[in-house]
């Protein structure tokens, strides 16, 4: 008789699903180097699951439905475990219902009604790590193994005794004489970041991410390569126990116990009272998630009376006391529609993907950063690619990896993508040159004054106290000139007045003629605090100063090449490559030249055409107290003129403390390391030529 074409089509996609989970399985288990994210692995295990619950007689002894964990590696010894290692259901409605319906199930399974008193269950959290099992005999540590196939796992033992937080003796003399401590090993966010930071600088392959990299460690062959990574570990229950005579009576019992034979537990637990407490817990740890300093992807409910463990068994090799219920997955596969590229206020290029759309960590994602060109190459991103995107929290969606298998033929054939190519080497937003200094991995528009997407912010760097000090244009009403189009470039400041700046919210008439009033008085200032204005990206207040002592005039600074600029103290081939690049775009030139015309002006002069040594060259010194005739300020610039530093801070490196009234503790700290000390008329004679 010939099979109904359904369940063909269902045998069929049975024997695809063994066949692709088998193979994901082994990815993640033997060669800790999974090819999709846990969320699309789960997908299809669910997917089987359903089949198998239509059609029973697809479910084979094979399945990967009726497996508990991973292969074995041949390298590592094999152990069979005394009390196996069995997974937990999941429960993947990541809503309160799923905690409701666990409860219900097993308020059901005891035959509880409606009006009887809640479950107390144990409520932990679900670590992303590798299952371990650690034998104790008479309290010592004898063996390490890993959960295996859940019925035999891999001898680890010399690789897990480097691990610091695993105690080599228990404490206490509570201790039962044989004592199975199951848990996980995982390794910390930060000591991740630090590795992979480890790994660039030495030039060698960067890790996934945490879960893989701790597996990775602990089933290496030589304990010198564990010992390397930083892995931490957390108990969680309990394999084959030897006569403990005080052993707890509740699971939350016994992680206390284990707590004070000194093993690690983790404090984010508590017994939860029914639904509600469950759904407290799982809600709580929800909003704590990415403030923790280690993955996890749900959380996890047992009974916790031990009894009504026992009187609830199991099923199917998996405890009916015990669900991991899951919080929405943080990775997810999607495809790359499209790579665009954002200019940020600084003028920054950030490539950004845009992707279909998929639902990660909570939320619907369509973009995904890039980051930078480097990012791009590294991980070889193209259009048409299927990739790995990563979501936690607040965090912008970033793209974690590419399926290198999934890429078409036609992406394969083409070339890699490069920003600066795309670009064509000009900015999307203002078409200003693109620039990339030494040693910097991201690009950037040459057109800080001139760009509309660093508008906002060369204004609000422009009006800053250190350059122009146009006092009263702050944040909020830079945003009201740039949105309402009143201003689009540094020199229509200038033409602002009472009555246009009156309409704005929040600013009355006197509030609008203090601003007018404060743009006038700006109009006199240095050339120094001009060129720190303008925003030149590594031009700030020193090297603006320098720039103008050294070649005194705006208009041989705008013509200056390269090798004349490097002729001013301290600046490099870095700043004078900045310098150059920004005046030879025509658009900031003009910006000057507008603001010059604007009336805003300066004392001009020669440059520096001395070349012998300064008065003060090489000194250090620090300003205290209220001088009689000058503001600090002015003998800063007096110091600096000569050649001299001038610090915040008194140390034994200090040449000189000039001390004005009411000096305080500056003056203290000088006479304790015996600096010299100078009123104004000292530091006068010290400036005399």
């Amino acid at each position: 008789m010939k099979a109904h074409p359904e369940c063909e089509a269902a045998a069929r996609r049975a024997a695809e699903l063994h066949t692709q989970l088998h193979h994901h399985a082994y990815c993640y288990y033997v060669l800790d180097a999974p090819e999709i994210p846990d969320a699309e692995y789960d997908r299809l295990f669910q997917e089987l699951q359903a089949l198998e619950a239509k059609y029973p007689e697809l479910q084979t002894p094979d399945s990967p439905t009726q497996r508990v964990g991973g292969a074995l590696l041949d390298e590592l010894p094999a152990v069979r475990h005394a009390v196996p290692m069995l997974s937990i259901q999941t429960e993947t409605d990541t809503t309160a219902e799923g905690a409701v319906a666990f409860d219900t199930r097993i308020r059901k399974r005891l035959g509880l009604e409606a009006d009887d008193a809640p479950i107390d269950y144990a409520a932990e959290l679900k670590f992303d790590g590798l299952a371990i099992s650690l034998r104790y005999e008479d309290g010592v540590l004898v063996r390490a193994v890993t959960r295996g196939n859940g019925e035999q796992g891999e001898d680890v033992t010399p690789n897990v005794r480097t691990i610091g937080q695993i105690p080599l003796r228990l404490q206490g003399r509570e201790v039962p004489p044989v004592l199975e401590v199951r848990g996980e090993i995982y390794m910390r966010r930060d000591d991740f970041e630090k590795l992979n930071a480890r790994q660039r600088e030495a030039g060698e392959k960067t890790f996934i991410n945490p879960r893989n990299t701790a597996a990775g460690a602990v089933r290496q062959l030589d304990p010198k390569i564990t010992a390397q990574r930083p892995l931490s570990f957390f108990a969680y229950g309990l394999g084959e126990v030897g006569s403990w005579k005080a052993q707890p009576h509740t699971h939350s019992g016994i992680l206390d116990a284990l707590a004070s034979f000194g093993l690690p537990v983790s404090r984010e637990r508590s017994v939860a009272a029914g639904a509600s407490g469950l759904i407290d817990f799982h809600q709580r740890i929800a909003a704590r998630r990415d403030e923790l300093p280690f993955d996890i992807d749900g959380v996890v409910y047992k009974v916790d009376s031990l009894a009504l463990q026992r009187e609830l068994g199991f099923r199917n090799r998996e405890p009916v006391w015990a669900v991991a219920h899951k919080y929405p997955a943080q990775e997810q596969m999607t495809t790359v529609q499209n790579i665009e590229v954002q200019v940020g206020r600084t003028g920054k290029m950030t490539p950004v993907a845009k992707l279909a759309p998929v639902f990660v960590g909570g939320v619907t994602v369509t973009n995904a950063t890039l980051h930078n060109q480097d990012e791009i190459a590294r991980k070889d991103v193209r259009i048409g690619d299927t990739v790995i995107v990563r979501r936690a929290g607040d965090v912008i969606p970033e793209v974690v990896s590419v399926l290198l298998d999934k890429r078409p033929p036609e992406v394969a054939a083409g070339e890699p993508w490069d920003l600066y190519k795309r670009l064509g080497g000009k900015c999307p937003v203002c078409g200003s040159d693109l620039l990339r200094g030494e040693g910097e991995v991201d690009w950037r528009c040459t057109g800080g004054l001139f760009c509309a997407a660093q508008r906002k912010q060369a204004i609000l760097h422009f009006a800053q106290r250190r350059a122009l000090d146009i006092e009263g244009l702050g944040d909020k009403l830079v945003d009201q000139l740039v949105d309402s189009g009143l201003i689009r470039t540094l020199p229509e400041l200038y033409k602002l007045g009472v009555a246009k700046l009156s309409e704005l919210d929040r600013m009355g008439e006197k509030s609008a003629q203090n601003l007018v009033a404060a743009l006038e008085k700006s109009k006199q200032t240095t050339l120094a605090r001009f060129l720190f204005g303008l925003g030149i990206r590594h031009i700030g207040e020193a090297t603006a100063k320098d720039l103008a002592k050294h070649l005194g005039s705006l208009d041989r600074i705008m013509n200056a090449s390269e090798a004349q600029l490097l002729e001013v103290n301290d600046v490099g081939p870095v700043v004078a490559q900045s310098i150059h690049a920004f005046f030879e775009q025509p658009h900031n030139r003009e910006v000057a030249e507008q603001l010059r015309a604007a009336g805003v002006q300066w004392p001009e002069s020669e440059g520096r055409t001395d070349t012998g040594p300064r008065a003060l060259a090489g000194k250090t010194i620090v300003l205290t107290g209220t001088l009689p005739t000058m503001t600090r300020e002015e003998a800063k610039e007096l110091i600096e003129a000569a050649g001299g530093k001038v610090a915040g801070s008194v140390s034994k490196k200090t040449d000189y403390v000039v001390a004005g009234a009411e000096a305080g503790s500056k003056l203290a700290k000088a006479q304790e390391l015996g600096v010299a000390v100078l009123d104004e008329a000292g530091l006068k004679q010290l400036l005399a030529p």
